[in-house]
């Protein structure tokens, strides 16, 4: 068997945004029965919410389409970019973030592909995943349409066989 995919998500804070598009993407690898095939993880360019759970409104939108959010939150680490394969960023400070820190890792082969996760959205077009909190429920399921439509891509771009 091949090595899994391994992908990390990647926001602010690690409370809405990329703790969410981790749910939506292990809900759709176990639907898909793919769930060996990838090592899944979300992250903050920001640590100020380390070990705290995905915020409560994001869960509650989360757990009306049946997903679960599980996940703690962290901060990314410089072994972040050698470990992932790719890292998927929720908009442009967040990619800037995860580039400049990148930086310091130099042009060190094995480094992670550093990409926004809208690049793969499929029937909706958004430069970036907008931050819904501190927006009323409304932005907590945009953001998840948008995270369903970028995941479903993908997926469809990464499918294994």
């Amino acid at each position: 068997m091949t090595e899994p995919t391994r992908v990390l998500f990647v926001c602010l804070g690690n409370i809405c945004r990329s703790p969410a598009a981790e749910g939506v993407f292990r809900h759709l690898l176990a639907r898909e029965g793919l769930e060996e095939h990838f090592e899944v993880d979300s992250a903050g360019t920001g640590g100020w919410h380390s070990g705290k759970p995905a915020d409560a409104r994001m869960r509650a939108a989360a757990r009306q389409r049946g997903i679960d959010l599980t996940s703690r939150a962290r901060q990314i680490t410089l072994g972040d970019l050698t470990g992932f394969d790719h890292i998927l960023t929720m908009d442009q400070d967040n990619l800037a973030s995860v580039r400049a820190l990148a930086q310091e890792l130099g042009g060190r082969p094995g480094l992670a592909r550093i990409e926004p996760l809208t690049a793969y959205g499929r029937r909706l077009r958004a430069e970036e995943v907008p931050d819904p909190y501190y927006g009323g429920p409304e932005g907590f399921e945009h953001v998840l349409d948008l995270l369903a439509d970028a995941c479903v891509g993908l997926l469809e771009h990464h499918r294994p066989g």
